[in-house]
């Protein structure tokens, strides 16, 4: 049986803000280039390539652009990491962030472990001077940030979701994590915390609602968690 949940672990881009793959796909198609294919692109050798390097700090974004623009030429595309970077910083999600309200009223702990680079202004990645402030608000929410570019691991790696349980003093057992990918939902899921994987806001306040007992206004609480 589970034990009683304590904590809450989310990851920001795709779950409290919309997910860069959205405009990805809007970049893909103003070029004409097949859908999905910077994501194909990130998925060939995905421990080794530019981007799980860059959101390790082990190269900066110079490095990223020439890199990136390889592995595109590679798969017979032209994109320029340059490019990519300027796609990362998604739009906040005011239901998001009023449920991490209601959960620190709740007395629920607050974690985000986000994969992110040191591009742009803060943790959010933004160009936007004004947008990076906002989201450095959401993130003054939780009690323990773990930004990948800072620690040099990055998810799935299970060492960085432990990193979060040893900061918060919580077992993963009593935790929910939230991501808007599978691959990072698993090792949370084998570790014993109950992952949502975020397809929408709806699914993913009605998931959590279901394991926290709270009532997010507008969205009732499901029978199962999506697969992931």
């Amino acid at each position: 049986m589970r034990p009683e949940i304590a904590a809450v672990l989310w990851d920001f881009g795709g779950v409290i803000t919309s997910s860069p793959f959205e405009a990805f796909n809007r970049y893909e198609a103003s070029r004409g280039l097949p859908r999905d294919s910077i994501r194909r692109i990130n998925a060939a050798d995905p421990d080794r390539n530019a981007w799980a390097r860059l959101e390790r700090s082990e190269i900066d974004a110079d490095a990223f652009d020439a890199l990136f623009a390889e592995e595109a030429a590679a798969q017979g595309y032209q994109i320029a990491g340059r490019d990519v970077l300027s796609l990362l910083a998604g739009d906040i999600r005011p239901a998001m962030v009023a449920a991490l309200d209601m959960l620190k009223d709740a007395g629920f702990r607050l974690g985000c472990i986000t994969n992110n680079a040191k591009v742009g202004r803060g943790a959010g990645m933004s160009a936007d001077p004004e947008k990076a402030a906002a989201v450095a608000a959401i993130l003054a929410r939780f009690e323990h940030v773990i930004e990948s570019a800072k620690v040099g691991v990055r998810k799935p790696d299970p060492r960085i979701y432990q990193m979060m349980c040893d900061a918060l003093g919580v077992a993963p057992e009593a935790c929910v994590y939230l991501d808007d990918l599978g691959i990072n939902c698993k090792p949370a899921a084998a570790m014993g915390m109950a992952a949502i994987k975020v397809t929408s806001e709806a699914q993913a306040l009605a998931d959590l609602a279901r394991l926290t007992g709270l009532e997010f206004p507008g969205f009732s609480a499901k029978v199962q968690t999506q697969a992931l």
